[in-house]
C-alpha cells in the first residue's frame, strides 16, 4: 500500500527538521511531494568554501536533494518556487496560494504538512507559507473529485513541555534557554493541542544525516551534541483540518486513523 504526503515549507532544511523522521519511517511505501517557497539564499553561510552569497540558493537546493537521499527517498516532486528568501510576506497571497494549490492538485496527497500560524519560530516566511498552504489545501480539497485526497492538514509544532525540558537541559550545560518571545526562536504550543506525536528515534541517525546534509547552515553545531536526540527524536503536529474532536486519542503516525486509499496511484 502506497500513502501520499506533501510537505510545504519556506526554506530548504525546514522539511528536514519538520518531517524527515516521519518520512523515513514510511519511505518504503510513500509518494512524497515537497514544495519549498524559497531557496534559502539569505541564510547563514557556515563555511565560505561551500558557496558564495551569489550561489547559496543553488547550493541549498542541492543540499535539500542530498538531505532526502540521506533519508533513502527521492521525492515524487520537489518544487522550488524561488521566491525571495526573507520576502515571502511581500509576495501576493493569491499568487502564492495558486502556486501551492497547482502542485497539490497535480499530486493529490492524502496528508499535507506545513507550519502553523506562528510559523514555529515566528519567521515571516514561515507564517506566509503556512497561511498560503492552508488556503491551498482547502481550495484543493473542495475542487478534488478523489475521496482519498486531502484527508488531513497537519501543522508542525513543539509541545510546551518539550521546550521546557530543552531549556532545563541547556541550563545544565551553562547555556541560556531558548526565549520564545525573541525573533526566530521556537514557540511552544500547549501539549493538549498536539494531535500527532511520532517517535522517530528508530530513524534518528537518518534524520540527523538529513539535517546535516544542509552543510551551509550547520545549525546543529549551536547545540550540545548530547541534546541532538532530544531535538530530533520526535516529531509533533497540530491538526489543521479536520477539526480535532474533543477527547480524540493522540495519534502516533501522520496517517494513523485514515482509511486505506482506494485508488491506484
Amino acid at each position: 500500500m502506497t500513502r501520499s504526503l506533501a510537505a510545504v515549507f519556506a526554506h530548504p532544511d525546514d522539511d528536514a527538521y519538520g518531517v524527515s523522521g516521519s518520512v523515513a519511517l514510511l519511505a518504503g511505501g510513500l509518494e512524497l511531494t515537497v514544495v519549498l517557497a524559497t531557496s534559502g539564499e539569505a541564510g547563514r553561510l557556515a563555511d565560505s568554501s561551500l558557496a558564495t552569497p551569489e550561489t547559496l540558493g543553488r547550493v541549498r537546493e542541492e543540499e535539500d536533494r542530498a538531505s532526502w537521499r540521506a533519508i533513502g527517498i527521492t521525492p515524487q516532486r520537489l518544487e522550488f518556487l524561488r521566491y525571495p528568501d526573507g520576502g515571502l510576506a511581500g509576495v501576493s497571497s493569491d499568487e502564492l496560494v495558486e502556486r501551492v494549490a497547482s502542485v497539490l492538485a497535480e499530486t493529490r496527497p492524502e496528508v499535507v504538512i506545513s507550519f502553523g500560524p506562528d510559523g514555529v519560530t515566528g519567521h515571516g516566511d514561515h507564517v506566509a507559507i503556512a497561511t498560503a498552504t492552508e488556503e491551498a489545501f482547502l481550495r484543493s480539497r473542495e475542487a478534488s473529485e478523489h475521496d482519498d485526497a486531502f484527508r488531513r492538514l497537519l501543522r508542525v509544532a513543539i509541545p510546551e513541555s518539550r521546550l521546557e525540558r530543552l531549556g532545563e537541559r541547556l541550563r545544565e550545560h551553562g547555556l541560556e534557554p531558548l526565549e520564545p518571545t525573541q525573533p526566530f526562536q521556537p514557540r511552544g504550543v500547549p501539549d493538549d493541542r498536539i494531535a500527532v506525536s511520532v517517535d522517530v528515534s528508530s530513524v534518528y541517525a537518518k534524520k540527523l544525516e538529513a539535517v546535516r546534509a544542509h552543510r551551509s547552515q550547520d545549525e546543529m553545531v549551536d547545540l550540545p551534541s548530547d541534546l541532538w536526540p532530544m531535538l530530533l527524536g520526535e516529531e509533533h503536529f497540530v491538526l489543521g483540518w479536520p477539526e480535532r474532536s474533543a477527547g480524540a486519542p493522540l495519534l502516533r503516525s501522520v496517517f494513523e486513523g485514515l482509511p486505506t486509499p482506494g485508488r491506484s496511484r
